[in-house]
């Protein structure tokens, strides 16, 4: 979270100085501003998917901005010139309806299946959304039907995608939830081998908002003081980001009076009691 992921455009940037900017922005939670540079180009349809796209993982980081990402999805949509461009935006509306749900917005679930759906109809076998589309029909699965089994061949599928296509990013993603499900199976060893590889890559691109939660998640398969050490450098990241991602102080229970205030806007978020990694 494109991601909870979103499309591994604006990743580092390559040596397309706006893509390098949009990813200075975006790496440290300020999605608002990465977006706005992207506005001037919103005739072409790959930019305003891409800004789509960080508006929507603004909500899933902070629970806010829901109708500026609804705002952008449209335009996005608008602009689609092929079934690549429509494709990859009704995999934004899955997402941006995804995030309402898990965080307890609204309940969408049935929008966020229905476009993922369609998305894989439009996009072409090669198309290098279709990793990210992958990842997040197992998002949908493993949170919103808590079925973890059908869950499992889409992040693998996710992941082979995003090796084969270089997504660097989203292989931190796919590490993460891959290592969630390998921990739920009692397989903790795989679980922090997944667990360390997103948290190395995120470090490796300095993909500082994405990290504090990888460095919960890993704490969760180590023993102790390590776990300790761990949990301590997240909330360390996470007083540095201004208490962001909101939902991370469930998993780190001394940070919730700094959320106390923002999370009286958000409804309650869905997946139980258990631990959160949505991104």
């Amino acid at each position: 979270m494109a991601d909870t992921a979103m499309s591994g455009a604006g990743t580092t940037g390559g040596d397309d100085p706006l893509q390098r900017a949009i990813w200075r922005l975006r790496s440290r939670g300020c999605w608002t501003d990465a977006a706005a540079l992207l506005t001037p180009h919103l005739h072409d349809a790959g930019a305003a998917v891409q800004r789509t796209a960080l508006l929507v993982e603004r909500c899933l980081f902070t629970g806010q901005g829901w109708a500026e990402a609804e705002d952008a999805l449209r335009v996005a949509e608008a602009v689609s010139q092929d079934d690549d461009d429509r494709g990859a935006a009704a995999c934004e509306r899955g997402h941006l309806a995804y995030a309402a749900t898990v965080l307890g917005v609204r309940d969408r679930a049935d929008e966020a299946r229905s476009a993922l759906g369609r998305a894989a109809a439009l996009l072409s076998p090669g198309s290098r959304t279709r990793p990210l589309l992958d990842f997040r029909r197992g998002l949908v699965a493993e949170h919103l039907a808590d079925a973890p089994q059908s869950a499992l061949p889409a992040y693998r599928r996710a992941h082979a995608g995003a090796l084969a296509h270089g997504d660097t990013l989203l292989l931190s993603f796919t590490w993460r939830h891959l290592a969630a499900l390998s921990l739920r199976d009692g397989e903790v060893a795989e679980a922090r081998k997944g667990f360390a590889e997103s948290l190395r890559i995120r470090e490796d691109l300095g993909f500082l908002v994405g990290t504090a939660p990888a460095l919960a998640a890993l704490a969760e398969a180590e023993p102790e003081p390590e776990a300790a050490r761990l949990r301590a450098e997240a909330r360390r990241l996470f007083h540095l980001l201004g208490g962001i991602p909101t939902w991370l102080a469930d998993q780190l229970p001394s940070l919730l009076p700094i959320l106390r205030c923002r999370r009286n806007t958000l409804g309650r978020s869905r997946g139980g009691s258990g631990p959160q990694r949505w991104v």
